[in-house]
């Protein structure tokens, strides 16, 4: 199941571009680590430039909703967000696998719209499938399962009750499955095929294009046989790539790139590094 939303465009009343940003599996952990360091120059960077900030998942490598909020390592990342939405930027959030029940930093304090599941938008013209893609694999039933207890109203209940000293104990054990099962999902399963196969399906939802996470496959083509242009977001823990929307016009880059990427520049499947 997904949502569908409209979204009017709200660049007219300015004097720049319609800009919307893309950005997924920065698996943050500590702001000493350089991804950490130059995510929060990005974001500083991109002040008073965005009308929209999509975040695709696994922004965090945990992060749930205690009312608490047990995670001050995350503060200054929130900081930057926060910094975005008072210059005008609209934040949606899309649970991850690492990131889920987010809580009312981000409904509240950064207002953000969060979903929980994939969802079909109108923007800047386009028909969008976006989701974090941890649902994209029909062949994943273990995970799926994993997913539908980490999602479901008891898992939430636990988060507002329990104390945040389980939030390590979760952490590390979602942290131990997602390692553990990389090497063999990418050995057993080609996501490129996977992301073309599902590409299919959208066209008689009217989609135009899909943006997806979760990957760690920095990749952007139409898929063969449809219309859809498919923009998997790669990661930002070692190659800092993100989607970019101009006036309807996608593209995939790199931070310190440029111009955007061509599937040239791009590693073999095998060697790009994440943790799905």
């Amino acid at each position: 199941m997904y949502s569908f939303y409209l979204t009017f465009d709200r660049g007219s009343k300015h004097n720049h571009p319609m800009r919307t940003l893309f950005i997924a599996d920065a698996h943050l952990k500590s702001p000493d680590q350089p991804n950490y360091r130059q995510l929060l120059r990005f974001l500083h960077e991109q002040e008073g430039q965005l009308d929209t900030l999509y975040i695709m998942g696994d922004l965090f490598d945990f992060w749930v909703g205690f009312p608490s909020q047990p995670f001050h390592h995350y503060d200054p990342v929130l900081d930057a967000l926060k910094r975005l939405v008072i210059r005008g930027c609209r934040v949606v959030y899309f649970e991850g696998n690492h990131d889920f029940h987010l809580g009312p930093v981000f409904s509240h304090r950064l207002k953000a719209r969060i979903e929980r599941g994939p969802s079909i938008e109108r923007v800047q013209g386009r028909q969008l499938y976006l989701c974090h893609g941890d649902q994209i694999n029909p062949d994943d039933y273990l995970y799926r399962l994993l997913r539908f207890f980490l999602h479901s109203p008891v898992t939430a209940t636990c988060v507002r009750l329990v104390s945040p000293t389980w939030a390590e104990w979760i952490r590390s054990r979602l942290q131990s499955h997602s390692q553990s099962g990389y090497e063999s999902k990418t050995a057993r399963w080609n996501y490129q095929k996977i992301l073309f196969d599902f590409a299919h399906t959208l066209s008689e939802s009217g989609c135009d294009g899909m943006v997806t996470g979760h990957f760690h496959l920095a990749l952007h083509e139409k898929a063969p046989g449809t219309s859809v242009e498919i923009v998997a977001l790669g990661d930002w823990m070692a190659q800092q790539t993100y989607g970019e929307m101009v006036d309807g016009v996608l593209s995939l880059k790199s931070y310190g790139a440029e111009s955007a990427i061509s599937e040239k520049t791009l590693p073999e499947p095998g060697l790009r590094p994440g943790t799905p």
